[in-house]
């Protein structure tokens, strides 16, 4: 990218300088290709779309089209729109006092064009950062013709003395505006059809028609949409017109993996340093939380066409390491670990990120959610310990039966707030625990393999070996069997 001199303030010193004026297009491709030969990031914080939506966007950008990123909610679409502006030169110069950002080489509007004429090498340039040359707009049912395009302005005709005849009365839009620059409609499905009709010829030929006035202005515009394949059911459609005349659509994807997962959650989650140091984060557990994500991606009980934004699982992080922190508080601010009990805390963030169908709204979007948490710890047991069907199918020796004989007689209740000291008294005193970690687990330090313990428990709750229940302040860990007379009893 070309470092311009800021210092010009002329028509006549920018005449005198190398300075040449490019499209927006050929700006963006120019500094593409700068980046990729110098081995730049394209985007800062963009994870996991290094071999499928980053390329397309090159191509694209490469071939000098306008895109629309379509993909489900939380998909980072917004965020790559608002980054293509890295791609821009840091400074352009522009007309002084023009509205729509008019190249001093190449104006458009009558205000430009009769300054120049009057001002000749004198006339006055402005340097506009590329900070300032990117124009969003969420696209809801009232957006107007006259917000995109423009307007007649009564305001200004009167100011001005002038009558409606006159080009200059004319209140320039969002688009006009934009001119030089980025202009991204966000959920553009959600503009109305013959909203989207008035993008006909901005997008390919550049004519504008306000209140009469049938102006041609070549408007030099990079668009950006954005859409998500639920509004094509649901809400509206891009009309199939103004679809041929966005040259790239590109698809966005969730992460496909837990470890970039991991990585995007690490890297949005708000934590304070005071968090940080109260609570120390267990891996297990945060994994835990990552596939959960995963699992509700393909729950039959959440609407799949809505999608599972990558914002649940960055909120239930934060809810995560509030509820161990409200632990720590509890008990005087000792230093604490994440557990598994503290998935419990996160219900809030899953009720609030999923849609529901049918059967979801019958079971309750709580009963999905804990749901949800459950099956991730069945996924995961297996990939540490033997698999309980594995062993019951096969009719193998039982690592975990030792474990399973000590809830005939007792019971066992990890309560949320428990503090550290009592957390390793109560799963100390469960046998065979320690020893099933230390074989299938082996090196972790000692709150690691604590967790480790309690995930142990867990996982044979899930595959019911054990019975399991969630308390409000808790979960509490019995005999199967035992639990379930007692349960005919009181039907009975």
């Amino acid at each position: 990218m070309k470092t311009q001199d800021t210092n010009i303030r002329t028509l006549g010193e920018l005449k005198k300088s190398a300075y040449q004026s490019k499209r927006i297009k050929d700006e963006l491709r120019d500094n593409l290709i700068e980046k990729m030969q110098n081995g730049e990031t394209m985007f800062e914080g963009i994870l996991g779309y290094e071999n499928t939506v980053i390329p397309e966007i090159q191509r694209a950008i490469l071939a000098r089209h306008n895109m629309n990123f379509l993909g489900l909610r939380g998909q980072a679409k917004t965020r790559m729109a608002r980054g293509l502006v890295s791609l821009l030169d840091e400074y352009i110069p522009i007309v002084e006092g023009s509205e729509i950002n008019d190249d001093p080489f190449q104006p458009l509007s009558r205000y430009a064009l009769d300054l120049i004429e009057e001002k000749g090498d004198d006339t006055p340039i402005s340097w506009l950062h590329r900070s300032k040359r990117y124009v969003e707009k969420l696209a809801t049912p009232d957006v107007s013709v006259a917000d995109l395009i423009g307007d007649v302005d009564p305001i200004k005709a009167a100011n001005l003395g002038l009558n409606y005849a006159d080009e200059r009365v004319i209140h320039f839009g969002l688009i006009p505006r934009a001119n030089r620059g980025l202009f991204v409609i966000n959920e553009l499905p959600d503009l109305q059809a013959r909203i989207q009709v008035a993008l006909f010829n901005m997008l390919q030929e550049g004519d504008i028609q306000i209140r009469g006035f049938q102006i041609r202005l070549d408007l030099d515009v990079e668009f950006v949409f954005t859409a998500n394949p639920e509004d094509y059911t649901n809400r509206g459609s891009i009309i199939t017109p103004l679809k041929d005349r966005i040259q790239s659509q590109i698809l966005t994807h969730y992460p496909k993996d837990i470890s970039i997962s991991q990585k995007i959650t690490q890297q949005e989650a708000q934590v304070l340093p005071t968090q940080r140091e109260r609570v120390e984060e267990n891996s297990l557990v945060a994994e835990l939380l990552e596939l959960l994500a995963f699992e509700a991606r393909s729950s039959e009980f959440i609407d799949q066409k809505s999608g599972v934004s990558a914002r649940l699982t960055i909120t239930a992080y934060e809810h995560l390491l509030a509820s161990a922190e409200r632990r720590s508080i509890l008990n005087g601010g000792e230093l604490t670990t994440t557990r598994i009990g503290d998935l419990a805390g996160i219900v809030p963030a899953i009720t609030g990120k999923v849609e529901l169908v049918y059967e979801g709204e019958q079971e309750g979007a709580a009963g999905v959610a804990f749901g949800l948490i459950g099956k991730a710890i069945r996924t995961k047991f297996p990939q540490i310990f033997p698999n309980p069907e594995t062993i019951k199918r096969r009719k193998l020796d039982d690592p975990f039966s030792e474990t399973k004989d000590w809830f005939n007689e007792n019971e066992l209740f990890l309560a949320t707030e428990m503090s550290e000291k009592e957390y390793h008294k109560a799963l100390s005193e469960v046998p065979g625990l320690r020893s099933l970690v230390q074989k299938y687990a082996p090196n972790l330090n000692a709150q690691d393999e604590l967790v480790m313990m309690e995930f142990v428990l867990h996982g044979l709750g899930e595959f019911s070996l054990i019975n399991k229940d969630i308390a409000e302040d808790g979960h509490s860990f019995s005999d199967l069997f035992n639990q379930l007379f007692s349960d005919e009893d009181q039907e009975g």
